[in-house]
C-alpha cells in the first residue's frame, strides 16, 4: 500500500452512528460495489415483482393457407435473462419453441415476409466510452442492448496444441449457426493455468481477434466471448428456429426503427421478477443484468434507456435519501468504468438508507453471503455463532473494495465499506488483506 490509499468506513445503521472512519472522505473507484447503487434503485423504483416484457406481434393478414403476407415483429423490453443459457426455461431452444408455438396458435404456418426487430427501449450505444478496449471483446463487459439475447455473449471452444508453447485452435461456438469470424493467435500453456484468453472486437461487428493461451490438455476448453450485435443475432436465430420447426419464413431479419400501426399482439414474454435478477446480479456480480437495469431506469423515468438517463435516475434517488453527492460520481450501472467515484462514508450511509426501506430485506438477501454464497463464498470461513455478514465485492486492476452489512449477535446491523485502491500487489493478495480487516469488524463488534 505505499503507493496505494485505503478507506474503511463502518457505521451503525441501528443508532446512526458510526463506529470507525479512516480515509472515509477519500474519492475511490469502488468497481462493481457501484451495484449496490444500481440494484437498490432498482427495487426502489421498479419494485421486486417487476417483470421485464419482450413483445412478439405480427403485422399483415394470414390467408386460409396459413401464410402471413407481412412481417413477425421482436420488440425487446432490455431483459437481461431472454435466451440466457443459466436456466432451462430461458435458453435458446425453449424461448423460440414458446414464441413458435404462440405463432402456430395464430395459424401461421408461412411468413412471407421477415422477422422484424426492435431495440428503442435502449439507445444504441451498447458500451460505455469509458470501458477498457481491452475488456469489450470478453462476456463480462459485452455491454447492453433493447434486445439483450444469451447475456450477449458467446462460447469458443478451444483445442490446446501437443505442447507447451504450440498454437492451439478455436473448433466451435455456441450457440450454432451464430455469424462470427474468429482469428486465433491463442498458445498452449502448462497444465491448470485456466482460461488466459482475451477476445477483441467491436460490439457492431462480427470479426474477433483471440490471444492469450490454454492450458495443456483440455480438449473442448470453453471460453465466454462478448456477442456483436445481440438483437440481430436474436432474430437471425429465431428465423432459422422457424424455419426447421414448421413455419416457412421467406426473407432474412431486419432492425427496425418506429413501431408500424395495426401490429397484432402474438405474445407478451415476460422475465423472472426483479427480485432474482437483482439477486443473480449481486452475487455473481454479472454486469449486462447491472447495465440492464441501469438503463431500463433511465427509460422508466425519462423515457428512453440511455447512459445519462440512467445515471440520472440513479442519482435523483440517491438525492431522494438525503445523501451527500458532491463526492459521488455514478458513470454505469455495473462499476466497470474507472470514473465511478464513491467514498466509503457514502456507502455506509447509503447501505444505513436501504435499512429502513420497505424492501430491506429483498435487498439484503441479494447480496452474496459471506462463507456461503456467491462472490463471497470463500470470505469469513468462520463467524460467531448469530452473527451474519452479507458482502458485494468489486475488482479491477489497482482495485479491491468490499461493501454491504453485518448482522451481530445483539441484533445490530452495521453497514461498512473497505476500498483499496493503487495497491501495488496482486487481487488476491490484497483480498487477504482486506478480508483480515472484515474479520475484525465482524468479530470485534
Amino acid at each position: 500500500m505505499q503507493h496505494g490509499v485505503l478507506a474503511v468506513c463502518v457505521y451503525n445503521a441501528t443508532s446512526g452512528k458510526t463506529v470507525y472512519s479512516h480515509n472515509a472522505e477519500l474519492s475511490m473507484t469502488p468497481a462493481s460495489v457501484q451495484k449496490l447503487f444500481t440494484t437498490g434503485t432498482g427495487f426502489a423504483r421498479l419494485g421486486a415483482d417487476f417483470r421485464f416484457t419482450t413483445k412478439l406481434a405480427m403485422r399483415g393478414n394470414v390467408d386460409r393457407e396459413g401464410v402471413l403476407h407481412g412481417n413477425v415483429y421482436l420488440m425487446g423490453g432490455g431483459d437481461p435473462l431472454l435466451g440466457s443459457y443459466r436456466y432451462r426455461q430461458t435458453t435458446p431452444d425453449s424461448l423460440f419453441a414458446g414464441w413458435t408455438a404462440a405463432l402456430h396458435k395464430k395459424g401461421i404456418r408461412r411468413v412471407d415476409g421477415r422477422v422484424c426487430y426492435n431495440v428503442n427501449v435502449f439507445d444504441e450505444a451498447p458500451l460505455h466510452d469509458s470501458w477498457q478496449w481491452g475488456d469489450v471483446g470478453n462476456y463480462y463487459a459485452a455491454g447492453v442492448s433493447g434486445l439483450n439475447f444469451h447475456e450477449n455473449m458467446y462460447f469458443v471452444y478451444f483445442n490446446p496444441g501437443k505442447k507447451v508453447g504450440y498454437p492451439a485452435s478455436a473448433v466451435r461456438t455456441q450457440p450454432k449457426n451464430l455469424d462470427i469470424h474468429g482469428t486465433c493467435e491463442v498458445t498452449t500453456a502448462g497444465e491448470n493455468t485456466g482460461d488466459n484468453v482475451v477476445i477483441y472486437g467491436s460490439p457492431t461487428s462480427k470479426e474477433r481477434l483471440y490471444r492469450g493461451t490454454v492450458p495443456l490438455g483440455k480438449t473442448d476448453f470453453a471460453v465466454r466471448g462478448a456477442l456483436p450485435n445481440p438483437a440481430k443475432s436474436c432474430a437471425d436465430l429465431f428465423s432459422s428456429y422457424l424455419r426447421t420447426h414448421g413455419i416457412g419464413i421467406s426473407s432474412n431479419s431486419m432492425q427496425v426503427y418506429s413501431i408500424p400501426d395495426s401490429l397484432r399482439p402474438v405474445l407478451d414474454y415476460s422475465s423472472s421478477p426483479y427480485y432474482t435478477i437483482a439477486q443473480y446480479t449481486n452475487l455473481t456480480s454479472n454486469n449486462i443484468y447491472a447495465e440492464s437495469i441501469f438503463k431500463y431506469l433511465g427509460y422508466a423515468r425519462f423515457g428512453k434507456g440511455s447512459w445519462e438517463n440512467g445515471q440520472r435516475a440513479v442519482c435523483e434517488y440517491l438525492k431522494e435519501k438525503g445523501l451527500p453527492m458532491g463526492d459521488v460520481r455514478v458513470v454505469d450501472g455495473s462499476g466497470l468504468s474507472r470514473l465511478n467515484h464513491t467514498t466509503a462514508d457514502f456507502l455506509c450511509r447509503y447501505l444505513a438508507a436501504m435499512t429502513k426501506e420497505p424492501f430491506y430485506e429483498k435487498f439484503l438477501h441479494s447480496i452474496a453471503k459471506a462463507g456461503e454464497s456467491g462472490t463471497a463464498r470463500n470470505l469469513l470461513p468462520t463467524l460467531p455463532t448469530g452473527s451474519s455478514v452479507y458482502v458485494k465485492t468489486g475488482t479491477m486492476d489497482g482495485v479491491k473494495a468490499y461493501a454491504g452489512y453485518i448482522v451481530t449477535q445483539r441484533g445490530e446491523t452495521l453497514a461498512f465499506a473497505i476500498i483499496s485502491n493503487g495497491h501495488d500487489c496482486s487481487g488476491s493478495e490484497v483480498g487477504e488483506k482486506l478480508n483480515k480487516i472484515l474479520y475484525k469488524i465482524a468479530t470485534l463488534y
